[in-house]
């Protein structure tokens, strides 16, 4: 089975995700998406981060109706924090009958030569890119574009962000239309990001 992971700290997690998730479901060669919850992302400030398990919640929450997209909570028990290079292994190890593949912002693959051990990642993977509104081209970008391993995918250009959601909530401004229902359900029972 070829699953494509989609990495996130999902905080949380929203329609642009589900829209990115389920595109790659339906129009890409993946048999499967699992949204891998981050539990810590190196160049993300962790205060700001509800509980991994609140999370975890939040994405079951949201594809509970799609079946070929799954809420993972692989990187739970790996040591903190979290490279992807880590992950891959680990998942490689645990489920070798399936072939795991990357999906990624075209904004995270012009910062893939950052990532440790991308060399790895790039050699074993194959990494599926959806399109960002970008402010400027890069050439490592278009150095990446030519490896036979990067499927860019003609995808929906969504720009919701968890960010401006958190900051909306605080504000007590209504963004139900940026969440699945049953996640702004959650969200407002727990009173989150207030």
């Amino acid at each position: 089975m070829k699953i494509g992971l989609y990495f996130g700290t999902f905080n949380p997690v929203h329609v642009g995700h589900l829209i990115i998730a389920n595109h790659f479901a339906e129009y890409s060669d993946l048999d499967k998406i699992w949204m891998v919850i981050t539990p810590h992302n190196p160049f993300k400030k962790k205060k700001t981060l509800l509980d991994n398990h609140h999370r975890y919640q939040l994405v079951l929450e949201a594809v509970e109706e799609y079946p070929a997209i799954e809420a993972s909570t692989i990187e739970f028990n790996l040591p903190q924090p979290n490279y992807t290079s880590n992950t891959l292994a680990h998942l490689k190890e645990k489920y070798p009958q399936h072939e795991f593949c990357l999906i990624m912002g075209e904004d995270n693959l012009r910062t893939l030569h950052k990532w440790k051990n991308y060399e790895v990642i790039l050699k074993h993977h194959d990494i599926y890119v959806y399109p960002r509104i970008a402010d400027s081209e890069d050439q490592t970008q278009h150095e990446l574009l030519n490896n036979e391993r990067i499927h860019i995918i003609e995808a929906p250009v969504v720009e919701i962000s968890s960010t401006a959601i958190r900051k909306a909530i605080k504000a007590g401004k209504n963004c139900r239309p940026l969440l699945p229902q049953s996640v702004w359900r959650y969200i407002d029972e727990m009173n989150f990001y207030k």
